[in-house]
């Protein structure tokens, strides 16, 4: 592998670490954090199919070691292209080599209720089936991980272990991206979904039931003849479909809590992809050759995707990887065994499927445990109703004579730790999930040391500290209900008063209004002094004048003729003093304030502020206080509200701070 790809591998391991368990995130259940590893990668090399060819020409593919090979350059035959696996099996390797070596440290994981998939992956020809199936002489794959599988099975639930454990078997074909149930060719063409655990599934997928390795024989060699395989010039016994094997183990606890782990075993022979020149493929093999180089070209396009960390990966594209979603960045510990031929003519079939080889052992899995309870430890039975009820409600379901000849012993302390996990069982009418996250609770209390406090049951005491809470907020509510009501009241018979007798209360400065009756808008941003500030400075100087003067308003009445009537409004008086004092004082801030302190100045922003100071920079200080209009943004009516909007309050501090 190159720097930059070890440089990849390494950057997506740690955004997985930091990222959660995303998509693959054991959704209601009991099971452990998903865990990182990466897809491991075999490489088998076939010996020549006869003698001659062998003698004539010699290897293109030539082992380095144990997990290394080199291919010779076509472009630069002094050159070789190197790569490197988790192992490679050279020509002489037998099928025994093959199994122990990359397949039989996965099915352990089975037992812990977490997934694998093992999938035989090369050109037409470069013997997968024999890797997968093998003959009886030289058994493959799949044989072999049966009959562990099973021994396996028998020595973990015999008696006296804590788990009872089941073993059943699905296989099918994805042919013309149709899926086919070969235990049962009448069924048709299944679909793909995927439950809320994220977990990929067919319904109506037949299952059967072994126990021995002569139950697996039974339905897997009749199932084995209905898969499609056809004649071409490469090979005589082509495989024209993907062929999936689905192995379950359901283990279930005999003790309590009664857990339940499933594990599924994938074993994929894929179909070889195929050049038509070579093939001579024609019609129904045509047909067959585009329907699976399409599924492995989508099968290319999701391992990119994965390695690339694109946001969407393409699953739904082929029934393929729809199907391989838990195995190619999913939830499956994954073993890929890549198969190529030594002749010079498969040359370019052998390169590309190193090359996807090479890719797919950078993409990153999260395998975990899928573990739940037992259906039969959730089912609802029937329990007496003083169970049920707390203290207080059984008292008061009770009658006088009960509760009088109640005997001491039925006010005892809550359940012990223990009878509470088998008081849990008898609940009845109670979510699974909910009680499922008791039994979690009641684990996390033990692990932790802690007496806790019942679940079941509720003390006295504790009941009617929280019936008087209750109460009390009730009180509460009521009470601030009534004081709204009050202050909706005041608020109408304030409405309800003289209009005139409103002007000791505070208002804000008003311009007088027009002759035609209409009031001016006031200025935005500009600063609106209160009354009582503006007195109080009129008693303290004589500076500033408050007027109040009267002023005829026409009124249109009914008989439409205009009627005159007298309104009081205020009017400010500036001294011309302070007027020209507030412009000096506002004209030396242009020129020597920075641009924070002219962003102190109503309706100057930072923008306006930094356009002052540069033009100020550029032309020298400002002769008078309307050179603004010089000042790029800045128009003659925008100046006249920045003056009017400026010199009261610069007139106001003027009046408060002589110097």
């Amino acid at each position: 592998m190159s720097v930059s790809a070890k440089t990849r591998l390494r950057r997506r391991e740690m955004a997985s670490a930091t990222s959660g368990p995303g998509r693959c995130v054991n959704k209601g259940g009991l099971g452990r954090r998903p865990t990182l590893a990466r897809v491991r990668v075999a490489v088998r090399l076939r010996p020549f199919m006869d003698a001659e060819t062998e003698a004539k020409e010699p290897s293109c593919v030539r082992a380095v070691d144990s997990c290394s090979l080199e291919v010779a350059n076509w472009r630069k035959y002094q050159e070789t292209l190197k790569y490197q696996f988790d192992a490679f099996y050279g020509e002489k390797s037998t099928q025994q080599e093959v199994y122990i070596g990359s397949v039989q440290p996965i099915l352990r994981h089975l037992l812990e209720g977490q997934n694998a998939s093992v999938l035989a992956y090369g050109p037409t020809g470069a013997g997968k089936t024999h890797t997968m199936l093998g003959s009886p002489e030289q058994p493959g794959v799949i044989p072999r991980a049966l009959m562990d599988l099973l021994q396996l099975a028998r020595e973990e639930s015999a008696e006296g272990r804590p788990w009872d454990i089941s073993v059943s078997m699905s296989y099918l074909e994805i042919y013309q991206e149709k899926v086919l149930d070969l235990l049962d060719p009448a069924s048709g063409d299944l679909v793909i979904r995927e439950d809320c655990r994220g977990n990929i599934l067919i319904p109506g997928l037949t299952q059967k039931p072994i126990t021995t390795f002569s139950d697996f024989e039974q339905h897997f060699l009749p199932a084995s003849r209905n898969r499609v395989v056809g004649a071409t010039r490469l090979n005589q016994r082509s495989s024209r479909s993907h062929a999936v094997l689905l192995v379950k183990l359901d283990q279930r606890e005999r003790l309590t809590p009664f857990r339940q782990r499933e594990g599924k075993l994938y074993l994929i022979d894929l179909a070889g992809s195929e050049d038509n020149r070579r093939t001579g493929n024609q019609g129904i093999r045509l047909k067959e050759s585009g329907a699976i180089n399409s599924s492995l070209f989508v099968l290319g396009k999701v391992v990119d995707a994965l390695n690339q960390g694109l946001p969407r990966i393409p699953y739904r594209d082929s029934k393929l990887t729809r199907l391989l979603q838990d195995s190619l960045g999913g939830s499956a510990h994954s073993i890929l065994i890549a198969n190529i031929a030594p002749e010079r003519r498969f040359y370019q079939d052998t390169i590309s499927a190193l090359n996807f080889t090479a890719r797919s052992r950078e993409v990153i899995n999260r395998p975990f445990t899928n573990e739940s309870l037992q259906p039969h430890a959730l089912a609802p039975v029937t329990v007496p109703q003083k169970e049920l009820l707390g203290p207080s409600e059984a008292k008061k379901a009770k009658g006088p004579e009960e509760e009088s000849t109640r005997s001491p012993e039925s006010t005892a302390a809550p359940a012990s730790a223990s009878e509470k996990l088998g008081l849990l069982q008898k609940l009845s009418n109670m979510d699974p999930a909910m009680l499922e996250n008791l039994l979690r609770m009641e684990r996390l209390l033990g692990s932790q040391g802690s007496q806790g406090a019942p679940l079941l049951n509720t003390p006295k005491r504790e009941r009617m500290v929280l019936i008087k809470t209750v109460e009390e907020k009730n009180l509460e509510i009521e009470r601030l209900k009534m004081k709204q009501k009050e202050l909706e009241a005041k608020v109408l018979a304030q409405k309800a008063l003289d209009p005139r007798e409103k002007e000791n209360t505070p208002t804000v400065l008003q311009t007088p209004s027009s002759s035609s009756g209409t009031v001016a808008k006031p200025l935005k941003k500009a600063v609106v002094m209160p009354l009582q500030r503006i007195q109080k400075q009129s008693e303290s100087s004589n500076k500033i004048h408050l007027l109040k003067k009267g002023h005829k308003r026409k009124e249109p009445s009914e008989e439409s003729e205009t009627v005159e009537k007298d309104e009081d409004y205020w009017e400010v008086q500036i001294s011309p003093e302070l007027l020209v004092q507030g412009r000096k004082k506002l004209l030396n801030l242009l020129n020597e304030g920075s641009a924070r302190d002219l962003r102190c100045l109503q309706r100057i922003g930072q923008k306006k502020a930094q356009l002052i100071v540069g033009w100020r920079e550029l032309h020298g200080p400002f002769q008078e206080v309307e050179d603004l209009e010089q000042v790029e943004g800045f128009s003659r009516k925008l100046v006249d509200s920045f003056l009017k909007a400026n010199l009261l309050s610069l007139a106001a501090g003027q009046q408060s701070d002589p110097s």
